[in-house]
């Protein structure tokens, strides 16, 4: 596979620019709509490499112990269903402390726009009094999602709540405050692939793809 990109890690900053001319790969056809290469696996890879980093950074005790941590200590990776479901796979496989997974859905697309309403389509699968979240999401885009999530866990008692993106789209980012964690940003443009869905399809590819 030839690629010829522009393609920028730091990962100290956890911060990527994107700037992909072309790939020499299939496109991909989902409902109605054409797809065309656009991040590869192996720059997937690197992104949650440093994601990773910077979290291990955060949360690593001097001894990596399990033992000597109580439960209250213990973060929660909130994978938010579907569409982190890949990342935040991954991303497990790399933090070095320990953690305990949990998954909620929410919901605020249908096709390629967003409507703007955020609606919790699954709740929260476990308890979080006292706790501190790490949001896992597949991308953010304006932020409002992340906004009213935050909301909803404070307000069952997280006691901090860290927000991890493994995508952001700056153009459209309407949030005051910082994102944690952001493995890469990206043009305002409709992706699917790692997760990231177009009416439910898409999921399963292993690369990014983006609408033609």
């Amino acid at each position: 596979m030839h690629i010829r990109n522009i393609f920028s890690v730091s990962v100290s900053e956890i911060f990527v620019t994107l700037c992909i001319e072309s790939f020499d790969m299939d496109k991909v056809y989902i409902h109605d709509k054409v797809f065309v290469p656009f991040i590869p696996y192996e720059k997937i890879s690197q992104i949650i490499d440093g994601v990773a980093d910077k979290l291990n950074g955060d949360f690593c005790t001097p001894d990596h112990s399990y033992s000597r941590r109580c439960e209250e200590d213990i973060p929660v990776l909130l994978c938010i269903l579907h569409g982190s479901v890949m990342f935040t796979g991954e991303l497990m496989q790399r933090l070095e402390f320990p953690v305990e997974l949990a998954s909620m859905k929410l919901s605020s697309y249908v096709g390629t726009s967003s409507t703007g309403v955020v609606r919790e389509v699954m709740p929260l699968s476990t308890d979080i009094q006292g706790r501190t979240v790490i949001v896992c999401e597949d991308i953010v885009d304006t932020g409002n999602t992340i906004v009213e999530l935050k909301k909803k866990l404070l307000a069952k008692g997280a006691k901090d709540v860290r927000i991890c993106t493994m995508l952001l789209k700056p153009e459209v980012f309407q949030g005051r405050d910082k994102l944690d964690y952001v493995g890469a940003e990206i043009p305002n443009r409709f992706i699917v692939g790692f997760g990231l869905d177009y009416d439910e399809l898409g999921r399963n590819l292993k690369d990014i793809y983006v609408l033609e």
